[in-house]
């Protein structure tokens, strides 16, 4: 699993909404970042981690591409629950799950392998929602093969992609 600090975009928007927290702060106002924006999120940070290509106006069962060509869903989440899933027509090759921790500013990498790995266990047909719990998307997290994870793109300092040098 793969921990890191949030970007500065992303940190700033998190401190503006603890400030209208602290602004307003009425029993019951929680400002919570939640649902689509989390997914958002999600999204962005991971295209910026992965060198994702995120497909125009979001994807039902894919949201991008790797630079491999593996085609890519993202789950987030900021609540600590795990990852919750939709019967759709067209599966990923590819998930990445993202745990956030909004207070610290930072997140997790808790998933980075085949879809199918993390749909371990799920019934051959079901409707609606169905979740994987946090504990048992770190253990099948756990299953993937090294070469079967999307690598981190490597960042210089101006924010341009590292390219390793030939031998």
């Amino acid at each position: 699993m793969t921990k890191f600090q949030l970007p500065p975009v992303i940190a700033d928007l998190v401190i503006a909404r603890d400030r209208v927290r602290r602004h307003y702060a009425v029993p019951g106002l929680a400002f919570t970042l939640d649902g689509k924006l989390v997914g958002d999120i999600g999204e962005a940070v991971a295209a910026e981690l992965f060198g994702l290509t995120l497909k125009p106006g979001g994807g039902t069962g894919i949201d991008g591409h790797a630079p491999d060509g593996r085609s890519v869903q993202v789950k987030a989440t900021g609540t600590g629950r795990g990852p919750v899933f939709r019967k759709v027509d067209a599966r990923a090759e590819h998930l990445i799950f993202i745990a956030f921790d909004f207070e610290k500013l930072t997140g997790e990498v808790v998933f980075n392998g085949p879809e199918h790995i993390a749909l371990r266990g799920m019934p051959e047909t079901w409707a609606n929602q169905r979740p994987v719990s946090p504990r048992m998307i770190r253990l099948l997290n756990e299953e993937v093969l090294p070469g079967d994870r999307l690598p981190i793109i490597e960042r210089t300092p101006t924010g341009d992609i590292a390219t390793p040098e030939l031998a």
